[in-house]
């Protein structure tokens, strides 16, 4: 999972207790800060017990499943379980029952129904109960083109399809006047159907009431929501927020990349984007002042000895990811540009290694890709900065020759640093970010790549 993971949550089980399993298929998932992720199995066997359930917190080296094997490598596992042929049975029949108590409940609603077992293709329980809450039939669901191994189809695959299809059936959008809902207890088969009655107001986190009125939609926060959610509230009511902005020219910058962008494609086949570019100037204000990549651990400072940049990415779903560049300042442009794409692509992916979005010491975050002039982002804990890039424009401007001052049309962009003044003052703040654009602006037009 990474050098600097030490637990994570497990989301799903793919397998259940008696099911064959092939070497490197999925058993189970885990969710690590943002990061989704399936464990493949290291051997062929068949699966006896699971030692952990759904939301439980597994710590790194735990035990999480146990799987006989058979032949001769059976000799060689140090913890053999096994399971009496009893308790099978015992907990089979409430789970018969139960399935059959719930496709009864299923028919007296009517709701959609969905049986995936006429389907040739894999899908994993999240894929199909997000599936079942759309109300996406097999045979739509059979029709989406998979991006994850052997051609499965993800999260981002059904979650883009949905989006495309304008999310028609979405229980979670739900309004409060709309269709009873079924509740299943799992204690016996029994099924009570209730009516939906019109929400109560809820106290909101300052504790005044919310009033939800009819047609209202109720969104629930996903898990990645949620986590975003409170990462955001916690830095803001741990840190001292204060920004600095400077406007910087990048015409030098914009005339370079025009040049080298297409040998560039053909040469190496990655795009150069302006994101490297921006990357190489942080690492290199950050070499001047490191006092910017640092975290406060109480009344205590510690510097950090790798530079490591975040690189904060919009996913599909609105949420944001920050996979980070390891020891950006070590790279040249080259691997820079190559790091950038492939972190950017493997997220929008949800292909992220839990190692991947940890470990960062700065952040940067490009707002003007929607088109912001510029931003005051929110510190990213346990750091102390953050630089926000506005939208590259086209604006007039007084341009200063031996000769006189002229107007000229010139490319500009606004540079916004967000920094804890807890330990950052205004000078210090200030000073990298003019760092940063002093970089730019004298960037050189000949320099080869």
């Amino acid at each position: 999972m990474g050098e600097s993971v030490a637990e994570a949550t497990l989301t799903a089980w793919l397998k259940e207790v008696g099911d064959t399993i092939e070497m490197d298929e999925p058993i189970f998932e885990i969710a690590t800060d943002k990061v989704d992720s399936e464990v493949p199995s290291e051997v062929e066997g068949r699966l006896l017990e699971k030692r952990f359930q759904v939301d439980d917190i597994i710590k790194v080296g735990e035990v999480v499943a146990v799987i006989e094997i058979s032949g001769e490598a059976a000799t060689e596992v140090s913890e053999p379980e096994v399971i009496k042929e009893e308790a099978v049975a015992e907990v089979s029949i409430p789970v018969a029952e139960l399935e059959k108590g719930m496709q009864v409940a299923k028919e007296a609603t009517g709701l959609p129904q969905h049986d995936f077992s006429g389907s040739e293709r894999f899908y994993s329980p999240l894929v199909k109960n997000i599936a079942k809450q759309e109300g996406i039939s097999v045979a739509e669901l059979d029709t989406i083109p998979g991006t994850g191994k052997e051609g499965r189809v993800t999260k981002n695959d059904i979650l883009a399809f949905i989006a495309d299809s304008g999310g028609n059936g979405d229980p979670t959008k739900r309004t409060v006047d709309e269709k009873p809902e079924v509740v299943e207890t799992v204690a016996t088969p029994k099924v009570e159907v209730v009516t939906a009655a019109p929400e109560k107001a809820q106290p909101s986190a300052q504790g005044s009431p919310l009033e939800i009125k009819e047609g209202d939609e109720i969104i629930p926060l996903s898990r990645m929501g949620k986590l975003v959610a409170q990462h955001m509230a916690k830095s803001v009511a741990t840190s001292a927020h204060v920004q600095s902005f400077v406007e910087v020219d990048v015409t030098n910058v914009v005339q370079w990349r025009n040049t080298w962008k297409k040998p560039f494609e053909e040469r190496e086949g990655e795009k150069l984007t302006f994101t490297p570019i921006f990357m190489e100037a942080v690492a290199v204000a950050l070499k001047k002042h490191p006092l910017l990549n640092i975290s406060l651990d109480g009344d205590k400072i510690i510097k950090k000895k790798n530079i490591n940049l975040g690189m904060a990415a919009a996913l599909s779903d609105g949420n944001l990811i920050v996979p980070v560049i390891k020891n950006a300042d070590q790279l040249n442009l080259v691997g820079m540009a190559k790091t950038v794409n492939d972190l950017a692509n493997r997220a929008r992916n949800n292909q992220l290694k839990p190692d991947e979005v940890q470990g960062g010491t700065y952040t940067v975050t490009n707002v003007g890709t929607f088109g912001s002039v510029f931003g005051t982002p929110i510190i990213n804990q346990p750091q102390v900065g953050i630089l926000a890039l506005g939208a590259i424009r086209k604006i007039p401007s007084v341009i200063e020759t031996p000769e006189g001052d002229f107007i000229g049309i010139r490319h500009k962009m606004f540079l916004s640093h967000s920094y804890d003044h807890r330990v950052v003052n205004g000078a210090l703040g200030g000073m990298f970010v003019k760092t940063v654009a002093d970089y730019l602006e004298a960037w050189d037009i000949q320099r080869e790549i």
